[in-house]
């Protein structure tokens, strides 16, 4: 299946109040954190048929046609929403300068190299490193591209926003790295106290500057807090230095009329009734079946919270398309009444995917009732 909607009938408004669960309907709403690039190139240029222009950061054309069908992709799978992204290619951003790792990249749709996170020592170890660093600021970050978005998206949709990568991710995996701050977590608790202020304090910051967009829903914000069987670091790290951040912009969003959609790969149950109940998240994104299918989240955590996705990426890469099709349905079946849900990938949709099983997942949903 790779037919596109020709004509949508998107309502941010409905979006909102199922998500929240204020209302129930019998039509499946649609939500995702992200689509790769190699993913628009292909829906753009194979689906809907149109010119593909790479954005190049000081040609405003380019840039207009990418977000163009960038907004397009979205409109005609069936969101009711785009999730814009803050990216250097359409002007300053909130970049955290890092040691990176390279390697081949072996996806069906890219070419490029896949880059991985230093995992020993970073670039800050010291108050010295930490004095030297050239952090990024909030008043230079660029609005342009969320600008564009909000004026020229299609009668109906709405628009997330996000600023930057996650503050536990960019301490643990951009300037400090595993290793060294598992060792400065001991060693020297005040400069990782600094350091997630400063971090925190940045990206608050950032979202401050969203406020008054026109058409913006809320903030979507990722930050991937575990793995398969626990949390990255303790839970008491995240609760004394992470969440009280996250607590700060989930207030902000809420102050403004906003949603709060937090996403976070791995195992959080240590952690999330703080998010619940502390932070105040209203969405809960990214689900994996090896750690708790969303059907059982939702039968958990759905009276308190909307819950987004959860279409294993793993079943959707691997099952074939009647079985796919079936795992779907049930899904659905478990996760729509009551409200509250909105169907998608458990991660985001990526340039190693099936493209026509992702199509399939979403057809599931046009057809479910």
């Amino acid at each position: 299946m790779e037919r596109m909607l020709k004509k949508p009938e998107p309502d941010i408004n409905e979006f909102k109040n199922i998500i929240l669960g204020k209302k129930t309907s019998s039509k499946v709403h649609f939500g995702e954190l992200h689509f790769d690039r190699e993913v628009i190139e292909y829906i753009t240029k194979n689906t809907l048929g149109r010119e593909w222009v790479e954005p190049v950061p000081d040609d405003i054309k380019s840039r207009e046609t990418y977000l163009r069908n960038f907004i397009e992709c979205w409109y005609r799978l069936g969101f009711d929403f785009v999730r814009q992204s803050s990216d250097f290619r359409f002007g300053a951003n909130l970049h955290f300068a890092a040691k990176t790792r390279s390697g081949k990249n072996t996806a069906d749709l890219s070419t490029k190299e896949r880059q991985w996170v230093e995992e020993g020592r970073g670039v800050i170890s010291s108050w010295e490193d930490f004095e030297k660093y050239s952090w990024p600021s909030a008043d230079k970050l660029d609005l342009w591209s969320f600008e564009f978005v909000s004026k020229n998206l299609p009668p109906g949709m709405g628009m997330f926003g996000c600023i930057s990568q996650g503050i536990l991710e960019i301490v643990l995996n951009t300037l400090l790295g595993f290793e060294n701050f598992s060792f400065l977590l001991y060693d020297n608790p005040d400069i990782i106290k600094s350091i997630f202020n400063r971090v925190g304090e940045i990206i608050y910051r950032g979202y401050e500057k969203l406020i008054g967009l026109d058409k913006l829903t809320g903030f979507f914000q990722g930050d991937d807090f575990g793995f398969k069987t626990s949390t990255l670091v303790p839970p008491k790290i995240l609760e004394n230095y992470v969440l009280p951040w996250h607590k700060k912009i989930a207030e902000l969003a809420h102050k403004n009329g906003l949603i709060y959609v937090f996403h976070s790969c791995g195992y959080l149950e240590p952690v999330m009734e703080s998010l619940i109940e502390d932070v105040k998240i209203d969405v809960k994104h990214s689900f994996e079946d090896a750690i708790m299918p969303v059907s059982e989240f939702k039968e958990k955590y759905g009276k308190r919270i909307g819950v987004m996705g959860g279409i294993d990426v793993d079943k959707i890469c691997r099952l074939e398309e009647t079985e796919l099709r079936k795992y779907v349905r049930n899904t659905l079946d478990r996760c729509m009444p009551g409200g509250g849900y909105v169907l998608g990938s458990g991660n985001s949709v990526t340039n190693y995917m099936s493209m026509s099983n992702y199509f399939a997942v979403l057809d599931e949903g046009m057809r479910w009732k």
